[in-house]
């Protein structure tokens, strides 16, 4: 799954918000709109997983304490109470949206609420921030950041070697971290606050992936590439001695200081040809372990051999579990058994086809054993079990030919640990999901062991479009690398994503605004059709058929009543149908690569808009007249919508720092546009369910109003905004799309580049009957509450709050108290609103929970802190009543 999608927008520097600042002037000398914000409830549309994740990390001091990487999504933390991922970094905002990016992640052993994360996506000018070490003393609730003076790739080619970043077992104060482009091996000793670089560290790396790339996204020195520590050469709060380091370098691929990191020197004997992709110590035996390919990765890797170094001899042996002839990919993923160190594991990270390759041994590399293997060709047997119904749709609806199965063992393949307080659980990461096993040592006994989707609650897919019809399914996407799907419950994983075709992203969606039921998808696809059809709101798909030279998705838009489509195709100019796709005919007056939508009540006029120029058609997309609107963005980031209900109603947001940029409304079909003051930009516009007593629907945008960055509704035609969203929930980059729900008030889905559709619920009960619950609750009949605590730590915890309806009428609204035993305090509280006076917490729905059934629960959780002892409350409320204690 490639991984390669580039921000188009010129991003803008953010602001916090500042409470009670007096209103400033626009440029104009209008005053800004007055910014209010509210309290939103925010989740994630479940998909879980979609894409690529390159590390996993296991503390190795206290037991369920894990995290994973991705390589633009940010990062998570292992809940092993609920068995899911909580997201560490959706703080990160619009100016360092780079920073969702971690090309390493380093969890502290000496001190387990520690936590290390080096973040930075591009190392080219895609990116144009510099990368960071975020660190955290509460297991990354929250950070503090260090900018580094060079950037950092996590989503550039070798992002599956590693860790690049390391915590020194001994002296916790110590950390390294390898850099790319040449800049070296990096030092702190301060815990992470000030680095500097190792001076006398002898190589810097030389391995491109390919030189003459002129994006300098494959032509990067893949640089420093993992930093093992050999914790038996230290002893507590002295630093260790020997360090081990990988080099992005065929030939000089592996380095050892043995003096506490003064002097360094290339390992003698080692092998070469290969680059080092891991490097794994088991310090009880004495062993380093190496993973070599000839490729950096993670798409990419034709041969491959397995080494292992004994650290008190300097003998090097030869431990491949195949011959080098054999091999026709790479290795990179390597763990050991930290409960029974002689046993190893290493994958085929790039062992596409026909399915990725795990290997095992439990003496030391001596003799191995395969995840599968061939009886007789193609026909093969598997030492695993995989059930996938957790997350169905990684079967890709495919039905393949032996030796390929679905759904596959996986690909990409460079993250492999084994618990180290478990022998029988193993994670890996893959292009699109994590996968795991609970009884893992059932391979060594001639059983199979049980491999299912462990990714629950990390969600990592791009997003380019977004629709919300106003019947069928709430929600449709149009995503990266797995197209998108439909979901017709936000809170559970649908069963499959857009097929026949299945493109590998999908770039624009639209539906029939008086007929939802036909919906229209354009995508990339390395062979057939761009563009497909559904007839019953995107349940089920047939593909149309292209006009010649298209080569990518580009957008489109389906007239009012499905009548008529029109598309702006890659590759070759705008096009128009009538029916579905059957033949094509060429716009006129439109140039290519315009962006392409459809008024919402008129079937016949289409809109198209292209550096600076807006178009009009109003004969269904044969011929657009170029409007005279002036003072429009000059450049393509630009995204607009019609309204639905309203013909010629059209709102435009989009520009550049370096130019216009902002949001337009027109009421005349783009004759004219007017600028909304106070936008300073804006990035995307959509529509949802209008206020009670608002005769207009409610906006949302991604944008910066009265200097602040962030999503904003209006139910008030633009003249006043409310911040949606707050610094905890940002999500880097919302630039893609946006739409609010028309069923439902103040809900607004919202795009991200690497966290999957982001939707938020207001507590605003009284902006619409869509809200739904709110007020103290009457409930008639009992209740029960089951209080968890899932994850404590010094000073901090964690717990989740179940709430049963346990009698026999349903709760229109519910306000559930306790007291604290210990003098706790919340800080942070999800899917409720709370108050807090003393040992006293009150904890009320929000809108979209308010209504609970007799038999039902809700639940919610929250952070909070603790001194001497963490007793749980021994009473609930829930208004007037007693609700049993479970």
């Amino acid at each position: 799954m490639r991984r390669t999608r580039i921000l188009t927008a010129v991003l803008a520097l953010a602001a916090g918000l500042i409470a009670g600042s007096p209103p400033v002037l626009a440029a104009d000398g209008a005053p800004r709109p007055t910014l209010a914000a509210e309290s939103y409830t925010w989740k994630n549309a479940r998909i879980d997983g979609g894409g690529f994740v390159p590390g996993i990390v296991f503390n190795r001091k206290e037991k369920n304490l894990a995290y994973a990487r991705t390589d633009i999504g940010g990062a998570y933390r292992w809940q092993q109470a609920s068995r899911t991922w909580t997201p560490l970094l959706d703080s990160v905002g619009w100016a360092d949206w780079g920073h969702t990016g971690v090309v390493s992640l380093a969890s502290d052993s000496v001190d387990p609420n520690k936590v290390y994360a080096a973040v930075g996506t591009y190392t080219n000018s895609w990116d144009p921030g510099n990368g960071a070490v975020l660190r955290s003393a509460d297991r990354g609730a929250s950070w503090q950041k260090t900018d580094l003076p060079f950037k950092l790739g996590g989503n550039m080619p070798g992002r599956g070697m590693g860790e690049r970043l390391a915590v020194d077992p001994n002296r916790n104060s110590v950390l390294y971290l390898g850099a790319p482009s040449g800049k070296g091996l990096w030092r702190s000793t301060d815990s992470g606050v000030t680095w500097s670089q190792v001076a006398n560290f002898p190589n810097v790396g030389n391995y491109q992936q390919d030189p003459t790339d002129t994006s300098g996204y494959a032509s990067d020195n893949q640089g420093i590439v993992w930093v093992t520590f050999d914790e038996s050469t230290g002893t507590s709060g002295t630093a260790t001695k020997t360090v081990y380091v990988g080099v992005a370098d065929k030939d000089n691929a592996v380095y050892r200081s043995t003096d506490a990191g003064a002097t360094w020197t290339r390992l003698a004997g080692q092998p070469t040809g290969y680059l080092a992709h891991k490097g794994v110590l088991d310090s009880v035996n004495g062993y380093l372990y190496l993973a070599y390919s000839d490729k950096g990765g993670p798409y990419d890797g034709g041969k491959g051999r397995l080494w292992r170094y004994a650290t008190a001899t300097g003998a090097w042996t030869d431990i491949s579990p195949v011959a080098e002839a054999d091999t026709y990919y790479g290795f990179s993923g390597l763990t050991v058994d930290r409960q029974k160190p002689g046993t190893v594991m290493a994958t085929a990270y790039s062992s596409w086809w026909p399915d990725t390759q795990i290997f095992r041994s439990t003496d030391s590399g001596g003799t191995w054993t395969k995840a599968w293997d061939y009886t007789s060709y193609p026909n093969r047997a598997n030492r695993f079990t995989m059930d996938v119904s957790s997350s169905p749709w990684l079967t890709w609806g495919a039905n393949p030919s032996p030796p390929e199965q679905t759904p596959k063992l996986g690909w990409m393949t460079e993250a492999l640990e084994i618990d180290p307080f478990d022998s029988a659980r193993m994670m890996y990461g893959t292009g699109a999901t994590i996968y795991g096993t609970e009884n893992l040592t059932a391979w060594d006994a001639g059983g199979q062991f049980a491999v299912r989707p462990m990714v629950q609650g990390l969600e990592e897919t791009a997003v380019n479009d977004l629709a919300s019809p106003p019947t069928g399914a709430p929600l449709l996407s149009a995503l990266g690398d797995i197209g998108g799907f439909r979901h017709t419950d936000l809170t559970k994983v649908p069963s499959m994503m857009y097929t026949s075709p299945n493109f590998t992203t999908t770039t624009s969606l639209d539906y029939a605004e008086s007929d939802p039921n036909t919906v229209v998808r354009v995508g990339d696809l390395d062979s057939g059709p761009h563009v497909a059809f559904s007839t019953d709101n995107g349940a089920n798909w047939f593909a149309g058929t292209d006009p010649s030279g298209v080569s990518g998705g580009g957008t489109v838009a389906a007239a009012a009543d499905g009548s008529r489509f029109v598309w702006s195709p890659a590759g070759t100019g705008v096009q128009y149908t009538t029916g579905f796709g059957s033949a094509w005919q060429a716009s006129s007056g439109i140039p290519s690569g315009a962006v392409v939508e459809s008024d919402r009540v008129d079937p016949k006029t289409f809109y198209g808009f292209k550096s600076g120029k807006f178009y009009v058609s109003s004969d269904g997309g044969a011929t657009f007249t170029g409007s005279a609107a002036t003072g429009l963005p000059a450049g393509d980031s630009v995204r607009f919508k019609a309204l639905p209900g309203t013909k010629g109603d059209v709102w435009l947001a989009g520009g550049a720092s370096d130019g216009a940029y902002g949001l337009w409304h027109s009421t005349d079909s783009g004759a004219t546009f007017t600028r909304l003051a106070g936008v300073e930009q804006a990035d995307t516009i959509g529509f949802g369910k209008a206020a009670t007593g608002a005769s207009y629907q409610t906006l949302y945008t991604s944008a910066k109003i009265a200097g602040v960055r962030g999503i904003f509704r209006s139910t008030d035609k633009g003249v006043s905004w409310t911040r949606v969203n707050d610094d905890a929930h940002q999500w880097g980059w919302t630039g893609a799309a946006i739409t609010g729900d028309p069923r439902v008030y103040g809900r607004v889905y919202v795009s991200t580049n690497g966290r999957g559709v982001v939707y938020g619920d207001t507590s605003d009960t009284g902006g619409g009957s869509g809200g739904g619950g709110g007020g103290d609750p009457t409930p008639s009949g009992a209740c029960a509450v089951t209080y968890t605590i899932t994850n404590q730590w010094s000073g901090g915890f964690q717990a989740d709050v179940k709430l049963t309806n346990t009698g026999t009428s349903a709760w229109s609204g519910w306000s559930l108290g306790w007291s604290f035993p210990g003098g706790q305090t919340v800080s942070q509280l999800w899917n409720a609103d709370y108050t807090q006076s003393g040992a006293a917490v009150t904890v009320k729905n929000v809108g979209w929970n308010g209504n609970v059934a007799a038999g039902s629960s809700v639940a919610f959780g929250f952070t909070g802190t603790w001194t001497g002892t963490n007793g749980k409350p021994t009473a609930f409320r829930l208004g007037d009543r007693s609700c049993t204690v479970g």
